[in-house]
C-alpha cells in the first residue's frame, strides 16, 4: 500500500490518522501500542515485540544482582 498521510494538529502535538488498511496490516486497533524504529530509509511502524518487556525485566533483575561485577567489567 502506498499512501500519502497528512500531519494534523492534536493539541500542542501533531498526529497522523492511520487508514483502516494500515491498522489491519499492523494487526492493531485503536488504543494499541505501536513501535517506531528509525531506519536508513525513514521510519518503520510495527507491533511491539510482546517478549521484549519480559526479556528486559529479566535483564534488569540480573543487572541489579550483579551490579558490582558489571561495574568491574565496565572499567
Amino acid at each position: 500500500m502506498n499512501a500519502t498521510l497528512k500531519i494534523t494538529r492534536i493539541g500542542n502535538s501533531a498526529g497522523i490518522i492511520l487508514p483502516k488498511e494500515v491498522l489491519a496490516h499492523l494487526e492493531a486497533e485503536i488504543g494499541a501500542d505501536v513501535a517506531v524504529v528509525t531506519t536508513p530509509r525513514g521510519i518503520e511502524l510495527s507491533r511491539p515485540d510482546d517478549d521484549f518487556e519480559t526479556q528486559m525485566a529479566t535483564a534488569r533483575e540480573v543487572m541489579m544482582r550483579r551490579k558490582r561485577a558489571l561495574r568491574e567489567l565496565a572499567k
